[in-house]
């Protein structure tokens, strides 16, 4: 008796936007997945390897959510080619897994009908199975499935129910089912129309509608959604996420911060006095601990976001700015692009590809980095702490909270403005109307929370060894070498190759109250925002044997003015402080004159902004 080994399969997942495809995904594949992007072009491709029941290796591909074939962003045109078999670079799939959201078939239908054409063997996967059933809506899953002509499988991917029988199918289908005729082609509207008739038919004589409808949305919606409180709702949250990334990281901070100085204390009791000493304790413990001490922060802001994301609140939020965002001359799906660049401006603008106007993405394209990316929270912590009483306001706020609160708000607004003049200077016109699906609410799955929180926290940590350490290394070397000659009267740093580029530099930046540290840090600081504390620890404690945060605080307490702190917050609010960002715009906009655009008018913007705010400090006598 020999083993026959099967043909290793492909699949791809297919869905629309909230149908719960990716945690299909994470359910099925779990960590054995591969993140990149698609040849030629900047959207993420999520491919992981499995087992199927019946022996088969079965690599599964995470396509971006679709309505339709009929693709208008750089997502659905992925979506499209892959399915089709015309993405370069990919093979294609044996077997199309459609998932859909059982609560609202009608949507999916149109696609399914759309797969038909196709000809690809493919299987209907119904998520959210219990939402349905727990609404009282009952499926003719049989009468269904002969409807589109597929097998058609029930699952509950957040609790990992119904996989094994959706891979089954999966195997079935690859061994049963022959490829049939593309006859696809881009619809017309009269097919659009006719496409839309067929989904209310099918609806119609298979889904029954609930018996006791999900009224509980409803009635949410009618608090979240009105004009006034769900506005008013919405501005709480998000000062609450912002004053809990400054309050309630504090203790995580603190020992992360205490378990390098204590490195540090025992590699100073170790080594003798000397370049190496100097080394591991002032570049790489002052500099790279300087910066990983404010992951806590990052991961908190990061949890919001995912709540936000996961419960179906992100949508309502998108609706919610939808008018505001409209005068400022932003689509209304900007928001969801503009509030993931809290957490980092380059899925911000790689999410713009959800925006199918070409003239609204680029807009917000161009304002993305002015909102408050987690790179700049060490910048503005460490300034914060410095020079920001560490008390409460009205009994119960904190002050450096309410601080933190005011350097979004800034960034906000002046990306609102920002919109609206580029608006009026390179294009003109009425933005398009706003259409979104609203999902139902869902409770967050604590295990997927738990996992993106992971990534994240990986991804920091990853970027602090590749892109931090070298440059902590470059800036230490820089500081130290070389030694100033024998009878020198001056600090060490003033002698060193940092010393001289400060200083040479420094004519331009003194206009608006930097000195030559700051100019310093400002360089390595393109790199990545968060560098520059870094650099300014191991600028300023290059013959100290102690980097931390508290002692750097201290010490740019008493030579820096206010005023000059307040000019290095406000350049931080607009400075393009952030190579990979540029990167990533002028892959998005396949040229080097948007990036240049953007480049040019953040920097401008930022000494402006820096110059006001040192002139009117020192008039008020903060110099």
């Amino acid at each position: 008796m020999t083993d026959v080994t099967l043909p290793s399969l492909r699949a791809a997942l297919v869905g629309n936007p909230n149908s719960g495809k990716t945690a299909l995904f994470n359910a099925l594949t779990g960590a054995r997945q591969k993140v990149a992007n698609y040849a030629g072009v900047t959207v993420e491709r999520k491919e992981g390897v499995l087992t199927t029941p019946a022996g088969r290796t079965l690599s599964v591909l995470d396509l971006p959510g679709t309505y339709s074939l009929r693709a208008r962003s750089p997502d659905e045109i992925v979506t499209r080619d892959a399915v089709l078999g015309r993405l370069a670079g990919e093979t294609p799939p044996d077997v199309v897994v459609c998932v859909a959201d059982a609560t609202n078939l009608r949507l999916i239908l149109r696609l399914v009908l759309e797969l038909k054409q196709v000809g690809r063997p493919f299987v209907l996967a119904l998520n959210m199975f219990d939402i349905a059933q727990r609404q009282g809506l009952q499926i003719d899953i049989e009468r269904l499935s002969q409807e589109i002509g597929a097998p058609i499988v029930t699952t509950v991917a957040t609790r990992k129910r119904g996989l094994e029988d959706l891979l089954r199918q999966v195997d079935a289908v690859a061994d049963t089912v022959k490829p049939g005729e593309n006859v696809w082609h881009e619809p017309t509207s009269a097919d659009l129309r006719q496409a839309h008739s067929e989904a209310r038919r099918i609806v119609k004589a298979c889904v029954k509608p609930a018996e006791r409808p999900d009224t509980i949305t409803g009635r949410i919606d009618s608090v979240l959604l009105h004009p006034a409180a769900g506005l008013a709702i919405l501005l709480g949250l998000l000062f609450v996420m912002f004053q809990a990334v400054f309050t309630w990281a504090t203790p995580a901070m603190d020992g992360i911060e205490a378990g390098f100085a204590a490195l540090g204390a025992g590699i100073d009791a170790v080594l003798p006095d000397g370049l190496v000493q100097s080394l591991l304790i002032d570049g790489l413990i002052g500099g790279v601990g300087s910066v990983l001490v404010f992951l806590p922060q990052i991961l908190i802001l990061f949890f919001f976001i995912i709540l936000l994301e996961d419960s179906g609140y992100m949508a309502r939020a998108a609706f919610l700015m939808d008018k505001i965002m409209g005068g400022a001359g932003l689509h209304g799906r900007a928001f969801i692009p503009l509030l993931s660049s809290f957490a980092c401006a380059i899925p911000g603008i790689m999410s713009t590809r959800v925006i199918d106007n070409k003239q609204d993405r680029l807009t917000t394209i161009l304002v993305a980095p002015l909102m408050t990316c987690s790179a700049r929270i060490p910048v503005y912590t460490l300034i914060i702490a410095a020079f920001i009483p560490n008390t409460t306001v009205w009994g119960f706020v904190s002050l450096q909270g309410l601080v933190m609160f005011g350097l979004y708000a800034a960034g906000i607004v002046s990306a609102l403005l920002v919109s609206f003049v580029i608006r009026r200077i390179f294009w003109r016109g009425s933005v398009e109307p706003f259409m979104m699906e609203l999902p139902t609410y869902k409770t967050p799955d604590i295990k997927n929370v738990l996992m993106n929180l992971w990534i994240r926290a990986r991804i920091f940590i990853s970027r602090a060894g590749r892109i931090i350490l070298p440059l902590m290394i470059l800036v230490w070397a820089l500081s130290t070498f070389p030694y100033p000659p024998e009878g020198a009267t001056g600090p060490a740093i003033d002698y060193s190759f940092a010393g001289m580029i400060g200083h040479f530099i420094l004519p331009v930046m003194q206009p608006i109250g930097f000195n030559w540290q700051m100019s310093i840090a400002l360089i390595p600081g393109m790199a990545a925002r968060e560098v520059a504390v870094a650099v300014l620890g191991t600028v300023y404690s290059v013959s100290e044997a102690d980097g931390a945060t508290d002692a750097l605080a201290t010490t740019l307490s008493s030579q820096w003015s206010i005023a000059t702190a307040l000019a290095f917050l406000a350049w931080y609010v607009f400075a393009p402080q952030c190579a990979p960002t540029l990167g990533v715009v002028k892959r998005e906009t396949n040229g080097w004159l948007w990036p240049s655009v953007m480049f040019i008018y953040m920097v401008s913007l930022a000494y402006l902004a820096a110059f006001v705010t040192f002139r009117v400090a020192s008039a008020f006598g903060l110099g």
